[in-house]
C-alpha cells in the first residue's frame, strides 16, 4: 500500500523498519561474530531478532483489511479479489523458490519448498481470503481456536512412535513430526523446518491479530480513541503471552502459541505508538530512510538476497567482500562483533540505494 496519509506513513515505515532488522540479522560481516540480540534463539526463549518476522506478518493482516476494504468499497467483487489474492500469493511464493535456486540454479540437489517468502504468501493467502469470505467474528474465533487448539496438541497430545510432547527437545513435538512426515525436499533443520507446515498456522492467526488491528484503525471513532484500543489490546496479549509462556514456552521455531499472543501484542504496540507520533503529535520527521524500506519491502528483502553473490560470494568477483571486510576490521584491532554489525549497516544503505531511487521516482513494485 502505498503512502498517501499519516495513518499509512505510520505502517509503511514500521513495515520498513522489520526489513530493516531482517536485513541486518541475514547479513552481517561474520555469523560467528553476531551480538547475541542478533541472532535468533536456538530453541526455546526469544531474542529482539524474533521480533522481526512475526511483526511483518501482523503488518501483512494490518494492510490486507486496509487494501482490501477500499477496494470493495471501490466496487470489486470477492471473485475479482480472490484471483488477485491468489496471484499475488503465488508470485511470492515464486519469489522465494527463485531466491531458493539463486544463484547456482542446481535442480538436481533437493528443494527447500517453505521459507521466508513462502510462509509470507501461506499467511497472505489465508488471511486474505478469511477477510473476504468470513465474517469478524468468524475470524476472531478460528484464531482463538488456532492458538489453544495449536497449544494443547503441542503441549500435550502424545507423538506415534515418540510419546509424549517433550518442548525442550527440537525432535519431540507434532511440528517436527509432521514437517518430516509431510514436507518434501530439503528442511532447514536437516529433519524439521523453522517455517513448516504445522507452525504456518499459529503464524496465520499473527496476521489475524493484525487484522484485528487494521479494523480498529478503520473505526470511526477519534483517532486518539482508536489507539487507546490499540494500547490496551497491545497489552493483553503482551500479559496473555507471557502468563501462556509457563506452559508452552517462547519458541519462534515452531511459531509458539505464547509467541503468537506476546509478538501479536508487541504488534499492537508498536503501531499504536507509531500511530500516535506521527498522527496524534503530527511530527515533522517522517523517518524517510526506513519509509524507503516500507513502500516496497517484497523488493527491498529479495534484492538483499539477490546481491549476497557480489557481497558474500567469492565466485563473483574472487573474493567475499565480507570476509576482506572482517580480516581488515580485525587487523585494526575493534571487536569482531562491531565490525559484523557496521558491515551490516553498510549492506543496509547498499540495498537502501535503489530502493530510495524507486521512491523518488514513485514507483512502487507489487507481486
Amino acid at each position: 500500500m502505498n503512502a498517501t496519509n499519516n495513518r499509512l506513513l505510520a505502517l509503511d515505515i514500521l513495515r520498513g523498519l522489520t526489513i530493516i532488522l531482517m536485513i541486518i540479522v541475514n547479513d552481517p560481516g561474520s555469523w560467528r561474530h553476531s551480538y547475541a540480540p542478533l541472532k535468533h534463539a536456538t530453541w526455546n526463549g526469544i531474542t529482539p531478532t524474533d521480533y522481526v518476522f512475526p511483526t511483518f506478518l501482523f503488518i501483512v493482516g494490518v494492510s490486507i483489511v486496509l487494501s482490501l476494504t477500499k477496494q470493495l468499497a471501490n466496487g470489486k467483487s470477492r471473485m475479482q479479489l480472490t484471483k488477485k489474492i491468489a496471484w499475488r500469493a503465488l508470485k511470492i511464493y515464486l519469489v522465494g523458490l527463485f531466491l531458493w535456486f539463486w544463484p547456482e540454479f542446481n535442480f538436481g540437489e533437493p528443494i527447500r519448498w517453505v521459507g521466508v517468502l513462502p510462509r509470507i504468501a501461506f499467511v497472505f493467502f489465508a488471511c486474505a481470503l478469511l477477510f473476504l469470505y468470513t465474517s469478524r467474528k468468524a475470524q476472531l474465533y478460528i484464531g482463538i481456536g488456532i492458538v489453544l487448539g495449536y497449544w494443547l496438541l503441542m503441549a500435550y497430545v502424545p507423538i506415534p512412535g515418540i510419546g509424549s510432547p517433550d518442548l525442550s527437545v527440537p525432535e519431540k513435538n507434532w511440528a517436527h513430526y509432521l514437517d518430516h512426515l509431510l514436507l518434501p525436499g530439503k528442511l532447514y533443520r536437516q529433519t524439521w523446518d523453522p517455517e513448516g507446515f504445522l507452525s504456518t498456522f499459529p503464524a496465520i492467526a499473527s496476521g489475524l491479530i493484525g487484522m484485528l488491528a487494521g479494523y480498529i484503525l478503520l473505526q470511526k471513532d477519534e483517532l486518539k480513541n482508536r489507539l487507546n484500543q490499540l494500547f490496551f489490546l497491545g497489552f493483553i496479549l503482551l500479559f496473555a503471552g507471557d502468563f501462556l509462556q509457563w506452559f508452552f514456552p517462547f519458541n519462534k521455531n515452531v511459531w509458539s502459541s505464547s509467541f503468537t499472543l506476546f509478538m501479536g501484542g508487541i504488534g499492537m504496540l508498536s503501531l499504536a505508538a507509531f500511530s500516535y507520533y506521527f498522527d496524534v503529535i503530527q511530527s515533522k520527521y517522517q523517518f524517510k530512510f526506513a519509509q524507503v524500506f516500507g513502500v516496497n519491502s517484497i523488493f527491498s528483502y529479495s534484492l538483499s538476497s539477490l546481491l549476497t553473490i557480489i557481497f558474500y560470494s567469492a565466485d563473483w568477483l574472487g573474493l567475499a567482500l565480507n570476509e576482506r571486510f572482517m580480516a581488515g576490521w580485525g587487523n585494526i584491532g575493534l571487536p569482531l562483533a562491531l565490525g559484523s554489525l557496521c558491515y551490516a549497516l553498510l549492506y543496509v544503505v547498499v540495498i537502501w540505494l535503489p530502493t530510495y531511487y524507486l521512491f523518488k521516482r514513485k514507483i512502487y513494485i507489487k507481486l
